[in-house]
């Protein structure tokens, strides 16, 4: 089987659904696939009339009556297309198969998506809360979700005090400025803590979390590295005990199983798709056996976007850091979760099947 595999030239920090593009070509050319991942330019989901129309050329949307060679399938990343419904529907009607991987469902182009998602060949989810979304809002039944997988990854050894890391490109979404207002109400106790991300992705809102952090004298407790990779965000991983994705949307959450790859329990937001996330392993794995399931974190009922109130924060790590037999009972559970991950090899293969399925 040959797969195009388009995806959005515009995103350029580490962000999950670059992770899971890579790591699912890989995985499938692992597969005997052969894979063609091109990064298409546009700022999207928005782009202009000439960039519509290469995308358009890539999907054979301008070749009417033309069949598709025989095993081709192009996979569309769902930020472009729910820029270019008119292009997705045209290469359905050219015969073209064009499936679209959906990461997180578009706020601002619903109607696009919509569209594009009732013409193309095949829907992949990768989450859950992914499926359910585009089930409830445009009754789309018939999306396959291909879950991600986890890197095998050393146990953290942790800090003392203990160490909290937050890693997540400095973006509102991702609601850094709540993790920094909670930990502020904390000063009382022992602790460190990383914020490990890109701050060129929004150098207004990355200005606001330095700035907050600065203004509760947090400087030498809280620690904003900037992007890491390689041995500089292993080092953060191994000296890290807590992971915080406090997100105010989440399809999944891969720094959820990336944590719990490194023994370390997560807090997350009750409501997005990181509790999914949080008890994919273990829990699947204990139910299984008839056992009793310890989440390796807890799921936070947080309000809103307004930061001025993160008391339900505060509290619950408040609760960690001073309860010993609490952050060994989440420490064990994330040790016990980490030998239950799927790998990447497990999301390839769920995605072929469903390929060849539609092909």
């Amino acid at each position: 089987m040959d797969v195009r595999f388009l995806v959005p030239a515009n995103i350029l920090h580490n962000s999950g659904g670059n992770v899971y593009n890579a790591k699912l070509a890989e995985g499938l050319r692992s597969l005997g696939v052969n894979v063609e991942m091109l990064a298409v330019d546009g700022s999207w989901p928005d782009s202009s009339a000439k960039e519509r129309r290469r995308l358009g050329t890539l999907l054979g949307a301008w070749e009417p009556g033309t069949d598709i060679t025989s095993g081709q399938v192009t996979i569309v990343d769902g930020l472009v297309a729910c820029g270019v419904p008119d292009e997705i529907e045209y290469a359905a009607a050219a015969g073209k198969r064009a499936c679209v991987l959906v990461h997180m469902p578009s706020l601002s182009h619903a109607e696009g998506e919509q569209r594009a998602l009732r013409a193309a060949a095949g829907v992949i989810c990768t989450s859950s809360w992914a499926a359910d979304a585009i089930e409830e809002r445009y009754g789309i039944t018939s999306s396959r979700v291909a879950l991600p997988g986890t890197d095998a990854a050393a146990v953290a050894a942790g800090s003392d005090p203990p160490h909290i890391i937050a890693v997540a490109a400095l973006l509102p979404v991702k609601d850094q400025l709540l993790a920094v207002a909670a930990l502020a109400a904390l000063q009382d106790l022992a602790w460190t803590a990383s914020l490990v991300g890109s701050d060129d992705a929004d150098p207004g809102y990355a200005a606001l979390v330095r700035t907050a952090v600065a203004s509760q004298g947090m400087e030498h407790r809280v620690e904003l590295t900037g992007q890491l990779a390689g041995q500089a965000l292993d080092n953060e991983w191994n000296r890290a005990d807590l992971s915080l994705l406090v997100s105010r949307a989440e399809t999944f959450g891969l720094v959820v199983t990336e944590s719990l790859a490194h023994g370390i329990p997560v807090i997350v937001r009750e409501g997005t798709g990181a509790v999914e996330a949080l008890g994919l392993a273990g829990g699947q794995k204990q139910a299984s056996e008839g056992e009793a399931y310890v989440l390796p974190g807890t799921a936070v009922e947080l309000p809103g976007p307004d930061t001025s109130h993160p008391d339900m924060l505060a509290a619950v790590i408040r609760r960690w850091l001073s309860d010993r037999q609490l952050r060994s009972s989440w420490r064990e559970s994330a040790l016990a979760a980490r030998e239950g991950l799927p790998g990447w090899d497990s999301t390839a293969r769920n995605v072929l099947e469903y390929l060849e399925q539609i092909n």
